[in-house]
């Protein structure tokens, strides 16, 4: 019998507006706030300049506020516009792979596939554990699970070290024509794997991957995971559906995403990066392959839960993500909306340089009554934050955790540091991530 979980559409629009006009609705309106910015900002504009000369205030103002609030009002209007088209079928029954790598996961790969098992997928899931040259007792939990749980398992080995080897030696095994990604230490809702293959089967078919959405399991342990936990509910949520609705989600990631398996190996399958999923995305995109994001196909992962695990971790991602732009420049993009995605990334290494050497020392400067960096005029950012963030709640709450029956946690007080104090970690640990990758230091993946 299948479950009976009734979903709560989005009203329907009483007329039609295509893709490609709302990415130009929404840069207009974007850009008409900047000007809006600038035409305030002129005093400041005028009183930094006597400082630092008039180009160099230029580029500090628009690093802390022109830029960010255009962006910022793209990405409110493009929200507003949004309407994720429903399912032709929510319950297919194709058959699909689970693959799965594991490095040193003895405390988490039994759980993992505890609620893999718990699916209420009505095809044939197979499952694919690679065990990534772990050195604890892995291979047990995964020999356990098999067991107790039925599953239709084939376990490998991969001697070489890099989450990519595995990956790759597993895409080998794979005979299905979906294949799943997930991490050793991510649970999946019991119907998310339903909804991925939901999408992808609703889909046209020049869409090659879905991108599930990942969420934070560990939320209660420590004042970093209750921060993390509206980073990916709110933070990474919004830009994945933004990313979305423009048909290029930039990171279908590995902790929970589906591939048609066909076009990962026309790719050659995992590349050699410490942002292997990034990479990946985009040699996708520049195969003229769409990739959508599901909200609905929900998945909690653990997080770091020390800043220094943090730092380690989007660090990676900032590094990640200069590699694809170096392997794949956005002017190679077959379409203008991946061009636009892509090449916004461009930008942030200017943004989160001058975040973390002029925002963040002109915010203490401000404390002591000099407001020649943060000032009143900086606030202008925040209305359009806090009100994407809004859309963002109200959207999560009412449309994915209502059918999912799952409630949204009380974390105020990680919600106000989010807010207010998120950005000014963030940046410096990305402008690591950029020394790293500039100098090509070693790679680390954990």
């Amino acid at each position: 019998m299948q479950p009976n979980l009734s979903r709560t559409e989005p009203k329907s629009e009483r007329f039609y507006i295509s893709v490609k006009r709302k990415f130009w609705i929404s840069h207009a309106v974007s850009i008409g706030w900047m000007f809006f910015s600038i035409y305030l900002s002129l005093p400041w504009l005028k009183d930094l300049s006597s400082i630092l000369s008039f180009p160099l205030a230029l580029l500090v103002i628009g690093g802390i506020a022109y830029i960010p609030g255009y962006m910022n009002a793209f990405l409110v209007i493009s929200l507003l516009l949004d309407r994720q088209p429903a399912f032709k079928n929510e319950f297919p029954s194709d058959p699909v792979t689970l693959l799965i790598a594991a490095y040193n996961e003895e405390k988490t790969i039994y759980n993992t596939l505890r609620y893999v098992a718990a699916q209420d997928y009505g095809g044939k899931m197979s499952i694919i554990v690679v065990n990534n040259h772990s050195t604890d007792h892995t291979d047990q939990k995964i020999l356990r699970a098999k067991q107790e749980f039925d599953l239709d398992m084939t376990i490998l080995h991969e001697e070489k070290p890099g989450k990519f080897h595995a990956l790759n030696k597993g895409l080998r095994y794979v005979t299905t024509p979906y294949v799943i990604t997930l991490d050793a230490d991510t649970l999946l809702h019991p119907s998310a794997v339903r909804y991925l293959v939901a999408r992808i089967k609703s889909s046209p078919l020049d869409v090659c991957a879905v991108a599930g959405s990942v969420l934070v399991r560990n939320s209660r342990e420590t004042i970093w995971t209750k921060i993390q936990e509206w980073d990916y509910f709110l933070s990474i949520a919004s830009i994945k559906r933004l990313q979305g609705l423009y048909q290029g989600t930039l990171v279908a990631q590995g902790a929970f995403s589906l591939f048609k398996t066909d076009c990962i190996r026309e790719v050659q399958g995992w590349p050699d990066a410490i942002g292997e999923d990034i990479v990946l995305t985009w040699r996708l995109l520049r195969n003229d392959w769409n990739v959508y994001y599901e909200p609905l196909a929900v998945a909690f992962t653990d997080v770091p839960t020390t800043f220094s695990r943090f730092a380690k971790q989007r660090s990676r991602w900032a590094r990640g993500m200069i590699e694809g732009l170096s392997e794949v420049k956005p002017w190679r993009q077959p379409k203008l909306y991946w061009k636009y995605l892509t090449g916004i990334n461009f930008l942030m290494p200017y943004l989160d340089v001058v975040y973390t050497f002029c925002w963040i020392p002109g915010f203490v400067l401000a404390f002591l009554g000099v407001y020649w960096i943060a000032g009143p005029m900086t606030l202008t950012v925040l209305p359009l934050s806090i009100a994407s963030y809004a859309l963002l709640y109200h959207y999560q709450k009412h449309y994915v955790f209502r059918n999912l029956h799952l409630k949204v946690r009380k974390n105020k007080l990680g919600f106000v540091l989010f807010l207010l104090c998120y950005q000014m970690v963030m940046s410096p640990v990305s402008v690591m991530g950029y020394l790293q990758e500039f100098f090509k230091w070693k790679r680390v993946w954990k």
